[in-house]
């Protein structure tokens, strides 16, 4: 027993120790943890609106308990259904589209030996990501316009198009007008993932593969894939968890009353019920639902991956 109290003692002493010894870090560490808490966690409170009849004046605390009202109320609104089959129809196909797209990507430009010109395609593919949907949306609908855009002109001086249409009103092309757009965002933030993860392969593998007689397919597929896949399983299952939620920008700066019918998604439904009918209430059960769904997406995920490998697994 006493050896028991003096085992833990110990090791209370060590961490106390190392505590004292990382304290500047941890005050480095502070504003990062000071935000996640305020903007993050201390938001949660607003949940319980979703079980209340909310009234602004009343506040949160004063409003009635209407218990799962509105849940209900949700589940009763055809529109609901169509808003939610938008969502997981979008997400299944940006899914299917980028993530195969993003690894076929990052492994030809792993494979480009002009180093200069290896940043050069980098950094040309990463510059999408850091522009605003408002102003990639303008530019889309630019790019579009049966008036003064570019692909018009083209087509039509091709022959493929009799006269200019106006893409964006038509239902049948928001789909692929947003994956193609949502593809074009966001390949060069993820490619630098995959290209981290290459990075960090030992070099020594390549040199004995090489001399065993192996060509630049055989290093890619036995040395650089199997490198991937435990970065490609946890962008996957994260990928999973987001299938019930498609991003509320690049819809919102994207679509217009002609595309509603395929447009509208949850993020969109939210925002609609919520700041523009001010039912405060009702939105907020929504997105409850979706983030529970998306949660259980998630874990069942990592459950899959756990149970194919444990290396795998994020949590």
């Amino acid at each position: 027993m006493s050896m028991t109290r003096s085992v833990k003692t110990a090791r209370n002493a060590q961490l106390m120790k190392q505590v004292k010894k990382h304290v500047p870090f941890y005050f480095f560490l502070l504003p990062a943890l000071v935000l996640v808490v305020v903007f993050c966690y201390f938001p949660m409170w607003g949940i319980v609106i979703a079980f209340k009849d909310y009234k602004m004046a009343r506040g949160i605390l004063g409003s009635e308990w209407v218990g799962l009202y509105h849940f209900k109320k949700v589940f009763s609104d055809p529109n609901f259904y169509r808003v939610l089959g938008n969502t997981i129809k979008i997400s299944i196909l940006t899914l299917v589209t980028s993530f195969p797209v993003t690894i076929c990507f990052a492994l030809l430009v792993n494979e480009i030996l002009n180093m200069k010109f290896k940043r050069v395609v980098q950094t040309i593919t990463y510059m999408p990501h850091f522009l605003s949907w408002v102003v990639v949306g303008a530019f889309v609908y630019q790019m579009l316009s049966p008036s003064s855009g570019i692909i018009n002109a083209v087509l039509v001086k091709l022959g493929v198009l009799e006269k200019p249409i106006f893409f964006m009103v038509q239902q049948n092309m928001f789909v692929p007008i947003y994956l193609l757009t949502n593809l074009w965002k966001s390949t060069g933030y993820s490619i630098v993932i995959y290209l981290a993860t290459i990075s960090g392969i030992d070099p020594q593998l390549y040199d004995s593969a090489a001399i065993d007689g192996a060509n630049r397919l055989h290093k890619v597929l036995y040395i650089t894939l199997p490198a991937l896949f435990p970065t490609m399983c946890t962008l996957l299952i994260l990928n999973v968890g987001s299938l019930i939620s498609v991003g509320f920008d690049p819809i919102f700066n994207l679509y217009n009353d002609a595309t509603y019918p395929v447009a509208d998604v949850i993020s969109t439904y939210v925002y609609r019920k919520g700041m523009v009918d001010s039912q405060y209430d009702l939105s907020t059960a929504v997105g409850l639902f979706q983030n529970v769904v998306s949660l259980v997406l998630v874990l069942g995920a990592n459950w899959l991956a756990r149970k194919a490998n444990p290396d795998y697994k994020i949590i």
